[in-house]
């Protein structure tokens, strides 16, 4: 499989999609941003306005919609509502699963062999209400969602999964992103200290913007067709404690597997790192 040279980011006007298109135009990569929302002044890529709910237009997208561009290499579909909440749960739910199952539909009609789709650490459970079999947490145990957000991720996935089979030339890569965080966001990170359970609900995980920009790039360089998953984390935790005292203290009886570094991360990234090459390089703390 050749690498893709252009590719249409959906969500590009979003905290990972800015990350994501100034981090392929920075490798040198040709970028179109598709998003509801307007760009960011001097993103430096084309930009258009679409509906991705909209099969038609999510077809228009990604086959080249004026003289800007024509022919897409690969697609990275962000676009979504974000998070649970701030929406009703229909809404949600049948936002994110029509918009992906119409990228990836499109994405084969047009003759794109490469998607690379922001899936989440929902999926493995959050909020781990309910403990999860084990610490860190991984690609290998059954999804759990336990939300409208959560749910459409996962069908995503299997969306993803039934299209690969049927397709076997093309790959499809779901990233379940930890919360993306910004530089400016790390302020308030020392203050998790005062109680372990505020950030309980995702094991205490995050997602530098950039370093999860940087595992869309590796994703989209890896050249083998195929559905895969891959948890995407940095390498620590939000914490100045322990990961093990993190652990043995909000979950009690939680397998724990030994070894672990005295701040890594519960969301293993180990697949990740060993397929993609994956490597964190922006850590909180270095930057408070």
């Amino acid at each position: 499989m050749d690498q893709a040279r252009r590719v249409v980011v959906t969500g590009g006007s979003g905290k990972l999609g800015r990350a994501c298109v100034a981090d392929l135009l920075e490798h040198g990569y040709e970028v179109v941003n598709v998003d509801v929302a307007p760009p960011p002044e001097d993103q430096g890529c084309a930009y258009v306005r679409a509906d991705l709910t909209d099969l038609g237009q999510t077809l228009a997208v990604l086959t080249g919609v004026d003289d800007r561009y024509r022919g897409v290499d690969a697609v990275v579909h962000l676009a979504a509502i974000p998070a649970p909440g701030g929406f009703p749960d229909h809404v949600i739910f049948e936002t994110n699963t029509v918009s992906t199952y119409n990228v990836f539909s499109a994405a084969r009609t047009a003759g794109i062999r490469t998607v690379v789709w922001a899936s989440s650490e929902t999926v493995l459970g959050l909020p781990f209400e309910t403990p999860p079999p084990y610490l860190p947490v991984d690609e290998e145990y059954p999804g759990r969602p336990e939300s409208s957000y959560s749910l459409s991720k996962l069908l995503g996935e299997h969306t993803a999964a039934q299209m690969c089979r049927q397709d076997p030339s093309l790959m499809i890569h779901a990233l379940r992103f930890s919360n993306v965080m910004e530089p400016h966001d790390y302020a308030a990170f020392p203050g998790f200290d005062a109680d372990p359970s505020l950030r309980r609900w995702n094991a205490w995980g995050y997602i530098d913007a950039r370093d999860g920009a940087q595992a869309i790039r590796r994703s989209l360089e890896h050249g083998h067709p195929g559905f895969e998953v891959f948890v995407i984390a940095n390498a620590d935790t939000v914490m100045s404690r322990s990961s093990t005292e993190l652990a043995a203290a909000e979950f009690p009886g939680v397998p724990l597997r030994d070894g672990l570094g005295t701040h890594e991360t519960l969301l293993s990234i180990d697949k990740a790192r060993r397929v993609l090459g994956f490597d964190p390089q922006h850590s909180w703390r270095d930057q408070v």
